[in-house]
């Protein structure tokens, strides 16, 4: 099974910066969509960006302008430079993945998610 590791989560004052990491590991052949959602209390979680294989990028209307999504396929990564962060950015960021893994010597395809880490902006 595909597993995900967050990091770069933390607190920092409103204005400021955060890059967040999630590194994939596991048996996989591909990945085809990587991105970022998140979960502020009392809400429900909500996209904030993606990007596929062919780099073509969705960002939240929120974050655009604000936040950089961005890919490296050899380690399996992908990142979320937060830039001009606002209390209101405050959440859970939650990483997901999807494409083909071969757990086994049987292919199939994956759809999995990080454990979370907290962005917490004060003001």
């Amino acid at each position: 099974q595909v597993q995900l590791v967050e990091s770069g989560g933390g607190l920092v004052q409103a204005g400021g910066s955060l890059r967040l990491s999630c590194a994939a590991s596991g048996s996989i052949v591909s990945i085809d969509i990587m991105g970022w959602y998140r979960q502020a209390p009392g809400n429900q979680r909500e996209l904030v960006a993606t990007i596929s294989s062919g780099s073509s990028i969705n960002y939240a209307e929120s974050v655009k302008g604000r936040f950089t999504i961005s890919r490296d396929n050899a380690k399996n990564t992908v990142y979320l430079q937060m830039n001009s962060l606002k209390p209101e950015d405050t959440a859970v960021y939650y990483c997901n993945t999807n494409g083909i893994e071969i757990p086994r010597g049987y292919r199939r395809r994956f759809n999995s998610w990080g454990q979370g880490t907290q962005v917490t902006v004060s003001s």
